[in-house]
């Protein structure tokens, strides 16, 4: 069995399995699938990087499923939201909208002690969440325990300032941290006893910022094939960050001088991603 190089420089055993559920994920059917597979075990090295890897296995479900192929490139599409890391500020917005809050993005608030930049906070009946969304450009970082420490100190002062507003004796307070990348252990222990809410990349099962992304539909405009990377960043500076809202907002599209039939198909295309075709 050949073995591949991590990001971290770590070798490890290529796990075909590993690869056949992260195309499973993506939508790709079982003959698109075993295709995949089949071309990555002809044309695997040992000592070939994972970037690599998934370079090969990108291009060939792009040939199989426009759909599948925008889906399996999601961590990706993600990193490529920076480098401000506003745009997905947005995008766990938009996520904790579809959860059924009223979310405000990007806003400053006093504390008890000092006023505090807060990336999201959201609403419902009975809950208020301040929400720090920590963004990183190489999925190499990992946030570690010195960010859940202050965090949760920025939190406790935003939380003694809401308890005097008049009704807060009803209202749950919760912080919470989203990164697009991972945690550090000592991070994950000090959340989890402190009492935030911590959502990476894959944690926790079932409810990581990749599930939560899959099971709506939320996937950003960074995941089409069809749009240039100067193209992306103009709507995202148009806070224009899923590819739900450039459904609805293809006038902007006319603005890149394309013609009907290529925004036909960048539409086609969104619609696919989101699962809406």
């Amino acid at each position: 069995m050949k073995n591949i190089i991590k990001r971290s420089g770590e070798q490890d055993e290529f796990d075909v399995d590993k690869l056949r559920k992260s195309l499973f994920r993506s939508g790709a059917g079982e003959d698109e699938i075993d295709s995949v597979v089949d071309y990555i075990t002809e044309h695997l090295t040992d000592g070939m990087s994972t970037h690599e890897l998934y370079k090969l296995a990108y291009a060939q479900l792009r040939k199989k499923s426009t759909k599948a192929a925008g889906r399996y490139r999601l961590k990706k599409a993600i990193l490529d939201l920076g480098p401000t890391g506003y745009p997905f500020e947005q995008l766990v917005g938009e996520l904790l909208n579809n959860k059924g809050y009223r979310t405000q993005v990007g806003i400053i608030s006093q504390g008890k002690c000092v006023q505090h930049e807060l990336d999201v906070v959201a609403d419902k009946p009975g809950v208020r969440v301040m929400v720090e969304c920590k963004f990183h450009n190489d999925i190499r970082r990992k946030s570690d325990v010195k960010v859940s420490l202050y965090i949760h100190s920025r939190f406790q002062d935003m939380k003694s300032a809401w308890e005097k507003e008049t009704g807060s004796e009803n209202i749950k307070y919760e912080g919470w941290i989203v990164t697009n990348t991972r945690f550090t252990e000592d991070a994950l222990q000090y959340g989890n006893c402190s009492g935030l809410k911590l959502i990476s990349w894959d944690y926790p099962a079932g409810e990581s910022l990749r599930d939560m992304i899959d099971q709506v539909g939320y996937y950003p405009v960074t995941a089409l094939q069809s749009l240039t990377k100067s193209e992306k960043l103009y709507l995202l500076e148009n806070d224009i960050v899923l590819c739900k809202t450039l459904i609805r907002s293809i006038d902007v599209l006319r603005k890149f001088g394309k013609t009907e039939k290529q925004i036909e198909k960048i539409v086609n295309e969104s619609l696919l991603i989101t699962g809406e075709r």
